[in-house]
């Protein structure tokens, strides 16, 4: 390592209504990471969940850091790494994606580029349990997804220009929890629902259509179940649906708004009211789709 590398990641938002687990896009919100040579392992952290993430150096980027090395044979020398975070943890947009796409990232820069895309992809995927957010961390733009034996199938699709607009509630909101409130199996029905609207929903994003976005964008297989334990939920998403095209952000807790850019601030302000009028204090912020993926900064 002959000076500082530096990488920068996007956040990601899965789902998008009916996409459950298999659709991602990238949004124009950045982690940075810069990697530097040093005694040992040193982790520092600024920004968003500095203050869990500054308790130790083991965390899921110096992981997926380190299962690179290992995995290509390489000897892991000292590195001092320090992130700078705007992707809000916990919050339905792909913190711990970025983390570990960024740790494979700059290992395998480091290291002279041993793995290609599809190889960054599959170890991502091992990490992370399944590619839908690490896929359009990686790649940019809209991502469909699915992983088949040993084999991760994708494909990238340019989109336009949107506004969207994400409010995240200051609600604990556990992954495991999340999980936990899905029921163990859907009825063929509501497989069907899925089905059709996932396909309009990619066709939707691709083409700027928001009125058919808007009409397509609905879900029967994750988001009822969760919005009912998310306090305050299902009103924000009504209120959100009143704008543009709304949707649960990855397992949530955070509304995603595909929105006219005139009406960005105002949806954004709605959507946030509902949960202050519940008295739960939200975050949100007004942005863009993200055309390029986890990227090294020159």
């Amino acid at each position: 390592m002959c000076r500082m590398l530096k990488i920068r990641v996007p956040a990601t938002s899965a789902n998008l209504g009916p996409g459950f687990d298999c659709m991602g896009l990238a949004l124009d919100l950045w982690n940075e990471i810069s990697f530097e040579k040093w005694e040992g392992l040193k982790y520092q952290a600024s920004g968003e969940g500095a203050e869990k993430l500054n308790k130790g150096n083991k965390n899921l980027l110096t992981k997926a850091y380190a299962r690179l090395h290992e995995v290509c044979g390489k000897r892991m020398e000292g590195v001092r790494i320090s992130t700078c975070n705007n992707i809000l943890m916990s919050s339905g947009l792909g913190s711990s994606a970025a983390a570990i796409v960024a740790g494979l990232l700059g290992a395998n820069e480091i290291l002279g580029r041993p793995m290609d895309d599809p190889a960054l992809l599959k170890l991502a995927t091992e990490m992370e349990g399944h590619p839908d957010n690490v896929a359009p961390a990686l790649f940019g733009g809209l991502v469909v997804s699915v992983t088949a034996r040993d084999e991760i199938m994708w494909r990238k699709y340019e989109l336009p220009e949107w506004t969207v607009v994400v409010v995240k509630p200051l609600v604990e909101w556990l992954t495991k929890t999340a999980r936990a409130v899905l029921p163990r199996s859907v009825s063929r029905a509501d497989a069907i629902h899925n089905i059709g609207r996932s396909v309009l929903v990619t066709d939707a994003l691709r083409r700027g259509d928001l009125d058919l976005l808007r009409k397509v964008m609905d879900d029967r297989i994750h988001q009822p179940y969760r919005l009912k334990h998310i306090s305050g939920g299902a009103a924000a998403y009504k209120t959100a649906k009143q704008f543009g095209a709304a949707a649960l952000s990855g397992a949530g807790p955070s509304i995603i708004a595909f929105v006219p850019q005139q009406e960005a601030e105002t949806a954004r302000k709605q959507i946030a009211s509902v949960f202050a009028e519940r008295g739960i204090e939200t975050r949100s912020l007004i942005t863009k789709p993200d055309k390029t993926g986890a990227y090294r900064a020159e």
